[in-house]
């Protein structure tokens, strides 16, 4: 799952967390001044054990969020999805749901990347 954590300092560390991309805090955001985002790739007790350390963790929901280079991330399924692009067409680095594929194959039918069979990306 990918999560923000907001920082004034570096990127938070834990055994097991990646930090995907990371962005100036933007100033809609109160007390936003100084402070980063990073968004994390993580599990649920990240969330948690951070937290406890005094983080402050965002969870995301389900939207787009640029970056500070021109692309952004794309979130789905209240984090659990998510696609980073390097520019609002081109996708970087993506998770969908797990299984789609084998599930669509046991059940008969075919699994189609729409995007790749239309845009060829």
């Amino acid at each position: 799952m990918m999560f923000i954590v907001r920082t004034t300092g570096g990127a938070p560390v834990r055994r097991g967390l990646r930090v995907a991309v990371t962005r100036k805090t933007p100033d809609a955001v109160p007390n936003a001044t100084g402070k980063a985002d990073h968004f994390c790739i993580g599990e649920a007790d990240d969330i948690t054990a951070l937290r406890e350390a005094g983080c402050e963790v965002v969870e995301l929901r389900d939207g787009w969020y640029a970056d500070d280079a021109g692309g952004g991330v794309g979130i789905s399924g209240h984090g659990r999805y998510w696609e980073i692009r390097d520019t609002p067409l081109t996708v970087k680095e993506a998770v969908g749901p797990s299984g789609a594929q084998e599930r669509a194959a046991a059940e008969g039918g075919e699994h189609v990347n729409v995007r790749k069979a239309i845009f060829g990306v």
